[in-house]
């Protein structure tokens, strides 16, 4: 997990993104197509049309890095719409990366009352 600074907001950009996309190209999208400034410190994540493939765009104040993650095996669960953004919190971006479903996490172990 990157350890963001405190205030970062992660925002998902609905629908499938061109995976070809670099710097000026997920930029522009998180500008025209989000209406956000690319600038403003958060992350944004665009996601491939198999799903496999996921692209962080992140201002860290003196320059913008591009991260990219595949899952080898599964899909990162993203929303059914075409457009516009879901916030999420850190933990779910947590989990989002892990491949893990974000919108509603089960616990795998609860505790039982002993007698």
């Amino acid at each position: 997990m990157l350890g963001l600074p405190a205030g970062t907001q992660v925002w998902l950009v609905a629908g499938a993104t061109d995976m070809r996309c670099g710097f000026n190209g997920l930029s522009a999208k998180v500008q025209t197509a989000i209406s956000q400034n690319p600038y403003n410190g958060h992350l944004f994540v665009f996601r491939g049309r198999r799903g496999d493939l996921l692209k962080v765009l992140w201002w860290t104040g003196d320059g913008l890095c591009l991260l990219a993650k595949r899952l080898e095996r599964g899909r990162f669960i993203w929303p059914q719409a075409d457009s516009g953004t879901v916030h999420l919190s850190q933990a779910q971006f947590s989990m989002l990366l892990e491949g893990i479903d974000w919108r509603a996490p089960t616990r795998t172990w609860q505790p039982q009352i002993g007698l």
